[in-house]
């Protein structure tokens, strides 16, 4: 199982954006639609064994945390607009402190970056780590932010995790996450 988490600074934690404007009205919504479509999707297929979670920080309640998963997700195109229609969808929806599917492979839980990583271990993706072709195992979680890096406290929280470099270059989210799945397929069928 590989999971992916994306932390959405500005991304908001309602409803009350436009899918026709997921860069402004969305706090950014559109690198995280990017992202989820990146974690799951293969040139015709889903990586049904692939959770992507996606840590909302944005206004106006709160962190909220969304996973789509692989293994069951339904009614997901390769689109930004299909991606963001589905969190509109769950965004609103009352939740707690434990996962609440509201749609096919899609729940929803207050609650942000700490509490996801006393859950798994996780490996950051910053242009400081050590060179993912060349770590000797790896970790099964990613952790990566938006477009914005990770603020002083996100930091202090994943102090401890290992840290994964997938180049010499700043990569967009969605590349990123698109380098490690070649990466992880390459050693999953000996192409090392």
């Amino acid at each position: 199982m590989t999971a992916f988490a994306i932390v959405g600074h500005l991304a908001r934690t309602d409803s009350g954006f436009s899918i026709n404007d997921l860069p402004g009205s969305g706090g950014r919504m559109d690198v995280l639609c990017r992202c989820v479509n990146a974690s799951l999707f293969l040139s015709h297929d889903l990586r049904r064994d692939v959770d992507c979670f996606l840590v909302l920080l944005g206004p106006p309640s709160g962190p909220k945390t969304i996973r789509f998963s692989g293994a069951t997700v339904r009614s997901l195109s390769p689109d930004e607009r299909s991606a963001a229609a589905l969190i509109k969808k769950v965004i609103d929806v009352p939740c707690g402190s434990e996962f609440r599917e509201v749609a096919d492979g899609i729940s929803i839980r207050k609650g942000g970056l700490e509490r996801l990583l006393s859950e798994m271990p996780f490996g950051v993706l910053d242009e400081s780590g050590e060179d993912i072709r060349k770590a000797k195992d790896l970790s099964g979680a990613f952790l990566l932010s938006d477009h914005l890096n990770f603020t002083e406290p996100e930091q202090a929280l994943t102090s401890a995790c290992l840290k994964y470099s997938v180049g010499p270059k700043c990569l967009h989210a969605d590349h990123t996450i698109t380098v490690v799945h070649n990466e992880l397929d390459r050693r999953i069928n000996g192409w090392q």
